[in-house]
């Protein structure tokens, strides 16, 4: 089980979540905090907040570790930003033509990868630039979470209609083929595991499965509805978060991966971030009745 690590530490404005990231180097956590469209910024050892910068109704981060900057994915706000978290202010924005949902960065080809939040598109940023390299049709509509293979560099996509992963070339930056997952229904969770080389994601319908990368399927198995889950690379552990709580469950090299144990938690917690470097579990969550906002350290 994890245990809590603090009380509830609560945050200005209440508004809601959405994804949350740990800079492990530089002891930081980062969470989209959508309705004050602010990035939160946490201290990973004290779990204290430390401060909120102003981007846009923000959904989804991802950081550049050579410089500790994060890029934000600003919703509806239709833009992704460069945030300097020590100075705490926008560097600089890029405009895309619909709302930004999840992201993520390679740092090898400076690419930016952000898809379209229940729409159609990827869109596909120079870091270095700062520039729309290209706006991709996905099949499909609904992209949810996205992840890098750091060995192919592959982007492995998640198509909620059509109950498959579209996987792009990073060269080509087009489609170059899809993995069908015909056992889950509106594909969610994605995480991808470089060690094992599996992809591992879930539905709505309570079904999670492992795949290889080449789309072979290796087990499937019954969980919780979860929205986010994120992966302890190291340890090979994935935190979900949906159902109330906090489910962890374990990957296996070349078997169906197994559920750890279940914390009860808020029952709008839906996101959650691992600190690689202590492997506390960090979540954030806005109470229905409107009672406040607060993020929350648990170690395992």
């Amino acid at each position: 089980m994890l245990t809590a690590a603090l009380p509830p530490q609560p945050v200005p404005v209440f508004s809601g979540f959405d994804y949350v990231t740990v800079d492990a180097q530089r002891r930081r956590v980062y969470a989209a905090h959508g309705g004050s469209k602010a990035l939160l910024i946490v201290d990973a050892d004290s779990g204290k907040v430390l401060g909120q910068v102003r981007v846009g109704p923000m959904a989804g981060s991802a950081i550049d570790e050579a410089s500790g900057h994060v890029f934000t994915g600003n919703g509806d706000g239709d833009s992704v930003s460069e945030v300097d978290p020590v100075a705490m202010k926008v560097l600089r924005s890029v405009d895309t033509s619909g709302p930004v949902d999840a992201i993520a960065y390679d740092p090898s080809n400076g690419h930016i990868y952000a898809d379209e939040d229940d729409g159609t598109h990827l869109f596909i940023i120079d870091a270095k630039t700062f520039k729309l390299l290209k706006t991709l049709v996905i099949p499909g509509h609904k992209p949810e979470y996205l992840a890098i293979d750091p060995q192919t560099h592959d982007v492995y996509q998640n198509i909620d209609d059509l109950s498959e992963i579209a996987v792009i070339d990073p060269v080509s930056l087009t489609v170059k083929r899809t993995i069908p997952t015909p056992e889950i229904q509106n594909n969610h969770p994605l995480q991808y595991d470089p060690d094992f080389r599996q992809i591992v994601v879930g539905g709505t319908n309570g079904v999670m499965s492992a795949y290889t990368r080449e789309g072979k399927k290796i087990g499937s198995l019954t969980v919780p509805r979860f929205d986010q889950c994120t992966l302890d690379r190291t340890q090979h552990i994935m935190a979900c978060a949906g159902g109330g709580g906090i489910t962890r469950i374990q990957l296996k090299a070349d078997a169906t991966p197994e559920i750890i144990d279940t914390t009860p938690l808020n029952a709008t917690v839906h996101t959650t971030a691992i600190d690689p470097a202590t492997h506390a579990v960090f979540t954030v969550w806005s109470n229905r009745d409107g009672s406040g906002d607060f993020v929350q350290k648990f170690t395992p």
